[in-house]
This record gives structure tokens, sequence and C-alpha cells, in this order.
């Protein structure tokens, strides 16, 4: 499985970052291999539609699941579009948080957590 952890810093000790569309860096795991790579948040400098920008930039590495502290409404249904299952209410670090995700322990989104524009 693919999974994108939104983070703080670029690798797993990194904490998670409670924002997707303006998160610094996603750490992008694949579960079968143990292998992850860290990406600096390409959407972070954008004046608007980061949440969408983002989405579409994790469409293209074909990940499964999103793990991440909130979700606004643009990138929930930019994600939900691409068939990528979103996790929110990660906390603590990367490694944390997937190992949370794996236990059943976060709550899967079945739409936005936070309004729009809402920086969270």
């Amino acid at each position: 499985m693919k999974v994108v952890v939104t983070a703080q810093g670029n690798s797993l000790d990194s904490p998670v970052d409670p924002r997707f569309g303006r998160c610094q860096y996603l750490i992008y795991i694949d579960t079968d291999t143990d292998s992850w790579k860290a990406v600096a948040n390409p959407a972070l400098g954008e004046m608007g539609g980061a949440g969408i920008a983002v989405s579409q930039f994790v469409a293209d590495e074909k990940v499964d699941a999103l793990i991440t502290g909130n979700i606004g409404p643009n990138a929930a249904r930019g994600l939900a579009a691409h068939g990528i299952k979103v996790y929110v209410g990660a906390k603590g670090r990367v490694e944390e948080a997937l190992a949370s995700m794996e236990a059943g322990e976060l709550t899967q989104a079945s739409g936005p957590t936070v309004q729009r524009r809402s920086g969270i």
C-alpha cells in the first residue's frame, strides 16, 4: 500500500502536520517495501487553491491513502475523485501516525473536517 502523511519535517521522526494543503512536507511510504521519500509541498506558497493543487500532486503519485490532521472541502473532493482514502486526526510523529492507521485508530473521513480556507 502506498500512503502519504503530511509532515512538518522531512523524516519519519517529523511531527505530523495537521494541515493538508499547507503542510510543509509530504512523506510517501510504501508499506509493502518499507521504503519512503519526503517531498516539500509544491503548493505551500500558493495564494489560493493549495488543497486542490496538493490533491492532484498526491493523486499523480498513485497513493492509496492519506494521513493528516484535517482536510478541507476542495481537497476532500479531489482526493475522493481519485479514490484516495483519507484518515484524519493524526498526531505525533509520522511513523506513529502510520502505525495508528494500520491499527484502525484513525478516523476515515467521509468528507471535509474543516471549512474552506481554514488553514488548519
